[in-house]
């Protein structure tokens, strides 16, 4: 499939953005799942392939006699979702844009639901399930955060925000802010969600648009995950300082640091360990952030 196959033309009213890289295991299901909606207004997918290698695009050609109107467009210049996104907005006809990951499942209804809350609000953001993607084990270790409204963020409080997978916007809004922060690896869904709030625009929570989410398996891909989101949230703190975040006391930081020691002995029980190491490799990142940014905030 080449970039910016389409299968239909003509107006379209609201373009699902879907980032990829090396998905072929997990985007079908994404893909079925968005087959089975139904809205009365024009939509289309857009799949910003971020130069996957293992037979992701020949996954998705599969569904172009399924979808209604599907879009695939190179998205691999430059690594990373956030640059993979800017790029499917760019190739979408839509004035209204949706956001769903490739290993992630939209439930019946979303569509419509994501939809008709653009309709009434330009920046929304759906609710998340964390159960029928993951194990049982795999749940215990996790939280859901988006199960009831939107994120807290607690360390220091700030603007609530949403993930970047379920968040719908008007195409104008997107523009506004300048979308994603394509230098940003992770992390960069917080802040795109505060930029926006920043511009006055609020972010409302769309109950009935409903995304079931996949956690990251294995000790080592999450004690990356949570390493990486450690120190992505060190530049969010050096960023928004200036913005009316409060200070985060070196104080607060040296005790988190006792207290995930002193949890030590989590790592010989299983339902635990993982929650450990996740917690471990976030304080981890903070501490190299600080570093990197030159700011203190452990």
């Amino acid at each position: 499939m080449s970039e910016g196959t389409v299968k239909s033309e003509g107006a379209v009213k609201l373009s699902v953005v879907i980032p990829c890289f090396n998905a072929a295991s997990t985007i079908a299901e994404q893909l079925d799942a968005l087959a089975a909606q139904e809205w009365d207004e024009s939509w289309e997918v857009v799949v910003a392939d971020n130069g996957s290698d293992d037979g992701t695009l020949a996954v998705v050609e599969g569904y172009l006699g399924v979808l209604p109107s599907l879009t695939v467009v190179d998205a691999s210049a430059r690594g990373g979702s956030a640059y993979a996104r800017n790029v499917g907005v760019k190739a979408a006809r839509g004035e209204f844009i949706a956001f769903c990951d490739a290993d992630d499942v939209v439930a019946p209804g979303w569509l419509a639901a994501i939809g008709g809350a653009l309709e009434e609000h330009p920046f929304v953001a759906s609710r998340f399930d964390t159960e029928r993607l993951n194990s049982p084990l795999l749940q215990k270790t996790r939280v859901n955060n988006q199960a009831t409204g939107l994120r807290s963020y607690t360390y220091p409080e700030y603007l609530p925000h949403a993930g970047g997978c379920g968040l719908g916007v008007r195409r104008a809004v997107h523009e506004l802010v300048g979308g994603f922060d394509e230098g940003m690896m992770r992390l960069q869904d917080t802040d795109y969600c505060w930029r926006i709030q920043l511009a006055g625009i609020p972010l409302y929570f769309a109950a009935d648009a409903l995304i079931h989410i996949r956690f990251r398996e294995g000790l080592r891909g999450s004690f990356r995950q949570a390493f990486l989101y450690g120190k992505y949230n060190v530049l969010l703190y050096k960023r928004y300082r200036s913005r009316g975040m409060p200070p985060i006391s070196w104080k607060r930081g040296v005790r988190s640091w006792m207290n995930q020691f002193r949890h030590l002995p989590a790592l010989f029980n299983a339902r635990m360990r993982c929650h450990w190491v996740r917690h471990f490799g976030w304080r981890l990142g903070r501490l190299l952030g600080s570093i990197i940014y030159h700011v203190m905030a452990l």
